[in-house]
């Protein structure tokens, strides 16, 4: 009687069946994806560590070692990275010296280093991240929305046309001319110094976006001036200047003439 003959397995053949299923399931791919993930992560990495060698030499002396915050300067923890790309993209950061309102000035720092600045700060705590392009691009916007809303929530201080306005204890709000579509996105995001922020669940992106549409449209200089002289479009504090010295100039000038021609000045 002759015995049945027993064929052994190869030993890759285990591990041709798992290479086989892990294709079938989309593990093959998920089994070598951790190294472009890991690819990422090192690059974040060094961005924030090259961020942080910025951060120390030009923010630590007034944010403190750690972004904690010093009196002569806020905690930046939890302010995100979209706080940072404003406040230096705009040159307001580092400030030359504190003051009731830190001005715009000539940027510091190139964009690499900018975004490095923000991934550090953005390591310190979750916060507003620096909007993409699709967020505040203007195109297809509603600019009749974006001017009610304008002038509902920003004119106050900002002026109907955007051209800015003063404030008490010797801040202002800046002009809003010549002023990025994603400056004035972060702005409405992170409500840098006096101004108040705006998420996304209190003024949704598309609000946003319309508010920036309406705002290149004034800024154009494609609207017309329907009433006339606008006297730089700063609204009643131009306005109430020129009715002082010239109408009120007028007024003396007609009431000095008046009396000089009545009568009594002509009998003496």
């Amino acid at each position: 009687m002759k015995k049945l003959s027993v064929r052994r397995r190869h030993p890759l053949a285990a591990l041709v069946v798992l290479l086989f299923a892990l294709a079938a399931t989309g593990g093959l791919y998920a089994a070598f994806a951790p190294a472009e993930k890991a690819q990422a992560d090192s690059s974040q990495s060094l961005a924030i560590e090259e961020g942080k060698k910025l951060y120390s030499v030009g923010c630590a002396t007034c944010h403190g070692t750690s972004g904690e915050g010093t009196k002569t300067g806020p905690s930046l923890v939890g302010v995100g990275s979209a706080a940072v790309d404003f406040q230096v993209g705009t040159g307001r950061m580092p400030a030359q010296q504190p003051g009731a309102q830190i001005p715009a000035k000539k940027v510091a720092y190139s964009q690499a280093q900018i975004d490095q600045l923000a991934a550090y700060i953005a390591s310190l705590g979750p916060g507003p991240s620096v909007p993409t392009k699709a967020q505040y691009s203007p195109d297809g916007a509603d600019i009749a929305n974006g001017g009610q809303l304008f002038r509902t929530n920003c004119s106050q201080c900002h002026n109907a046309s955007g051209k800015g306005g003063a404030l008490s204890d010797g801040k202002f709000a800046p002009t809003l001319q010549g002023v990025t579509p994603k400056h004035i996105y972060e702005a409405m995001l992170t409500g840098p110094q006096n101004m108040p922020n705006f998420p996304d669940t209190t003024m949704p992106e598309k609000d946003k976006k319309d508010i920036i549409a309406y705002l290149g449209e004034v800024d154009s200089g494609k609207t017309p001036s329907e009433g006339g002289l606008e006297l730089g479009g700063l609204g009643p504090v131009s306005e109430g200047l020129f009715g002082w010295i010239f109408g009120l100039g007028t007024l003396i000038a007609v009431a000095v003439w008046v009396a000089a021609h009545t009568t009594k000045a002509r009998k003496s």
